[in-house]
């Protein structure tokens, strides 16, 4: 009597291959502080009627209890384990799960995969570890990421929101000499896009601006996935910067200014000259990005008329330069 052989099990890259064929892996990465807190509530709030849809998620909740320990370097038990081997094995096993109940997308959002904001205050620039970051996480997913969703915020707003928060976790007031290094580092969002890109090869790398989708993670996920998605708690908005009212709370409230709205600690004239910086990384952006990335569609936006409005998108040279500067400084 002949044996029936068992049923064939695809391993290694067989596996990759098979996974990638049958589910999309959106990797949302951040950046902190543009609403990326309340994108990934938004996700698990509305679990079960995006699973209906095809779309799967691992917020935070997951991906820090333990499914993606050992992917980056850190202290380990002395146990004997290959930490950094067990964990890439966790990951594609969660993913040959995932890809087996039909799912048709995984959205991965951890803005952590990133980096932090502690190592960007101490550093003084916007995610200098990004790229040795991702090519781990590169690395775990085993080329199964096809897409990939970077954050960006402008510079003045970002940093003032990042500062804010910090205050709430023990940090001081920062002194005019790092908030001039802050204001005048080299170190843009077009630095980051491209560090990103070169670790993850072969995924798409789509760019969503703050200012475009921020309250808006229904608006941002359709356009990765298409569809009518939900509005249940979309406009949930966590997490958001203490105000001054709050922040004057704590003991080192007493330096800061009066005024009841958010914190703004750049002086006009270094804010003029950040969102300038940041002007210039959403042109390059628009133009292409030399083939690195794009921005996110908006298919929810109703397109302009004959006479679309002039945004940082669109931004000319009408009043010259100097003119421009003056008007953004107010």
């Amino acid at each position: 009597m002949i044996g029936a052989n068992p049923a064939y099990r695809p391993t290694g890259a067989a596996l990759a291959q098979r996974i990638r064929a049958a589910m999309e892996v959106i990797l949302h990465i951040g950046a902190h502080r543009c609403a990326t807190t309340s994108f990934q509530h938004y996700l698990r709030k509305n679990s079960n009627s995006l699973s209906r849809q095809g779309i799967g998620a691992w917020g935070p909740f997951r991906t820090r209890n333990g499914l993606f320990r050992g992917i980056l370097p850190g202290p380990v038990a002395a146990n004997g384990r290959d930490q950094h081997r067990r964990a890439i094995g966790r990951v594609r096993m969660n993913l040959g799960r995932s890809a087996a109940l039909g799912l048709r997308w995984m959205v991965v959002s951890d803005e952590n995969m990133l980096g932090s904001i502690r190592e960007n205050l101490r550093f003084g620039e916007l995610y200098s570890g990004a790229g040795e970051r991702l090519a781990r996480f590169h690395q775990a997913f085993g080329g199964q990421v096809t897409d990939i969703v970077l954050n960006i915020r402008a510079p003045n707003t970002y940093w003032a929101s990042a500062l804010a928060f910090s205050l709430t976790r023990g940090r001081d007031v920062p002194s005019s000499a790092a908030l001039s290094r802050l204001s005048t580092s080299p170190r843009s969002w077009r630095d980051v896009v491209t560090d990103v890109a070169c670790a993850m090869p072969g995924a798409r790398l789509w760019v969503s601006p703050f200012e475009r989708f921020a309250g808006r993670p229904e608006a941002q996920l359709a356009a990765l996935t298409g569809g009518s998605l939900p509005l249940t708690h979309a406009r949930d908005w966590l997490n958001a910067a203490p105000r001054l009212p709050e922040l004057r709370g704590l003991p080192c409230g007493r330096r800061l200014p009066q005024g009841e709205g958010r914190w703004q600690p750049f002086s006009p004239a270094q804010q003029a000259e950040m969102q300038d910086s940041y002007a210039d990384d959403l042109m390059w952006l628009t133009g292409g990005a030399d083939g690195l990335a794009r921005i996110i569609p908006d298919k929810t936006r109703k397109t302009a008329g004959m006479n679309p409005p002039e945004t940082d998108l669109t931004r000319g040279r009408r009043y010259g330069d100097e003119e421009r500067r003056m008007a953004r400084a107010r």
